[in-house]
């Protein structure tokens, strides 16, 4: 398969489209990550992603929509929490799971009876969508388990020959996936955090729950209700270790291991001279929003730079912060020091 970069010009946006309603695969830019878009009314289509990623097909997808209409064909009801949530987030990077409607298939909901959905800040992607005339099913374009990409050239490193096209938006400006936020459940509950943090959240709608599976590993034998709840994901091809604690801990740590010639260290922005290994950075320690925008990028950087074991600086656990640790635990298999 011959994969097609695309520009962001109008005409573009239609060969895209055309690809999408007849069953193709297209990369599309969102301000999280890029996505791998797939009409989401249309299993064939939905399980040529699975087929393209490699993904696991009980790791459930996120749809993607232009407009509220939209919304109220694929979900059973609409209650008024989520519409309190779209009101003020929408578009943006928020995915609210619902019970999903007839519409949806199986092979989107991994056989769940819910459906994850959201509404892009971007505007290629919501033009797109618009001349698709369906919503878009677009999980992260990149191959399974792999960091996410950030930029066009990231999907192309990995699925260039696997998919029809990739539509150039250029850099994403978050960087990290949506918040995924369930209302199926007794109690609204965080499932993956994001740019919309829980504090805004619990702002809008009083208490929230946040599941174990944001800072912990599933129990064996559990479904995943979102995406990136149940397996390794974002990671280089290194072994990543996280260090919690000072810089002055983190380079005591890092002794040992200061004559490995493909050890490296993960750092924040401006500590690269006090530390005794080669350095890729991710953003400041005092900037969540730098360190989410930047994350990817340096984790692709490792493997570019063949680095066979990373320990990574740990960045807070709260607002946008707690997205970036996530990524980082995920990135890591759970192994964090102190």
């Amino acid at each position: 398969m011959n994969t097609l970069l695309l520009n962001s010009s109008k005409e573009s946006i239609l060969t895209a489209a055309k690809f999408l309603k007849s069953g193709g695969l297209c990369a599309i830019p969102t301000e999280t990550v890029y996505g791998l878009a797939a009409n989401a009314l249309d299993s064939g289509a939905v399980a040529k992603i699975f087929a393209a990623k490699g993904r696991p097909q009980d790791n459930p997808l996120i749809v993607h929509i232009a407009s509220l209409s939209m919304l109220e064909e694929l979900v059973l009801y609409i209650p008024d929490s989520a519409r309190r949530l779209t009101q003020r987030f929408w578009p943006g990077p928020l995915t609210i799971i619902l019970p999903k409607s007839g519409k949806i298939p199986n092979e989107v909901s991994a056989g769940l009876d819910t459906v994850a959905v959201r509404m892009p800040a971007h505007s290629l992607a919501l033009e797109l969508i618009t001349a698709a005339g369906v919503p878009l099913a677009a999980p992260s374009a990149n191959l399974s388990g792999s960091p996410s990409p950030t930029c066009a050239a990231h999907v192309m490193a990995d699925l260039n020959g696997r998919i029809d096209a990739v539509l150039d938006g250029g850099s994403c400006t978050v960087g990290v996936e949506s918040t995924v936020i369930t209302l199926a459940s007794e109690k609204p509950r965080l499932l993956r955090p994001g740019a919309v943090t829980p504090e805004q959240l619990r702002e809008l709608l009083g208490e929230v729950e946040i599941d174990p599976a944001v800072l912990s590993q599933l129990q064996a034998g559990e479904a995943a209700s979102s995406p990136g709840m149940k397996y390794k994901h974002y990671a280089p091809k290194a072994r990543i270790t996280i260090i919690e604690g000072d810089l002055q801990s983190f380079n005591e740590y890092l002794q040992a291991y200061s004559k490995h010639s493909k050890a490296f260290a993960l750092c924040f922005e401006g500590e690269e001279g006090a530390i005794p290994l080669p350095c890729v950075s991710y953003g400041r320690q005092e900037c969540p929003d730098e360190q989410a925008a930047r994350l990817f990028d340096a984790l692709r950087r490792l493997d570019e730079l063949g680095a066979e074991r990373v320990f990574a600086r740990c960045p807070a656990k709260e607002g946008l912060a707690l997205a970036v640790y996530n990524r980082l635990l995920r990135a890591a298999g759970f192994d964090v020091r102190n």
